[in-house]
């Protein structure tokens, strides 16, 4: 999964440095993976009990690596990206601020487990809404974001002011009030495999890929 991924994000020319965030129960298994170009960064937690969450390891990550001062792209893990990241980039470069990725959604049960975002005319965000029991469009914010400096060092007064540390999206909800926050709809493949059926769903496009027959029932085998 990580190495599609990153062979997505690879083709940014921009890029100059790749670093994979996770906790001490795993990080020897994902040190024994990286490729060169990957920095593995154990956050120190062990458990849901004391993980630092989705927002918390961004912060993390940043002050570890030493990444103030750098335009960032963060891409959960369990995203099957098949879009143009290099075309996310341009945008985002075009506009200035921070930018995320979003899926037009026809499955209104589906966006109810998503943040729903509403843009104007300029694909400025407007509204931002994690999980609505009624979505007001069927824009769904995916897990991939793009930030520069700027909106990178408030990480930290979102975290100093208590705000939840855990799903990415509470800090674009709490940003884009105050700064420019962009979405950028993508045409192409995404699926999040988080979510049971998804995966399914991926892993049966990849075996017809292959040759291979779908499945009824996904097995890491």
């Amino acid at each position: 999964m990580l190495d599609y991924l990153l062979a997505r994000v690879r083709e940014v020319d921009e890029l100059d440095g790749i670093h994979l965030v996770t906790n001490s129960r795993f990080a020897p298994l994902f040190e024994d993976w990286a490729p060169e170009d990957v920095i593995v960064h154990d956050d120190g937690t062990m458990s849901n009990e004391d993980r630092l969450g989705a927002i918390g390891d961004m912060s993390f990550t940043v002050e570890r690596a030493g990444l103030a001062g750098e335009d960032v792209l963060v891409v959960a893990g369990d995203n099957l990206i098949g879009y143009s990241v290099p075309d996310f980039v341009a945008f985002w470069r075009g506009k200035g601020g921070s930018a995320l990725a979003l899926h037009q959604c026809s499955d209104p049960a589906l966006l109810t487990q998503y943040g729903v975002v509403e843009l104007d005319d300029e694909d400025r965000i407007i509204t931002f809404e994690e999980k609505p029991a009624e979505p007001r469009s069927d824009l769904a914010a995916t897990a991939a974001y793009l930030y520069g400096p700027e909106h990178l060092a408030l990480l930290d007064e979102y975290l100093a002011e208590g705000n939840s540390p855990d799903a990415p999206g509470n800090f674009v909800a709490w940003l884009y009030p105050r700064e420019p926050v962009y979405g950028y709809r993508f045409s192409g493949e995404w699926l999040d495999i988080g979510d049971h059926e998804q995966l399914l769903e991926a892993d049966g496009r990849m075996r017809e890929r292959a040759g291979l027959p779908r499945r009824a029932a996904y097995t890491p085998d």
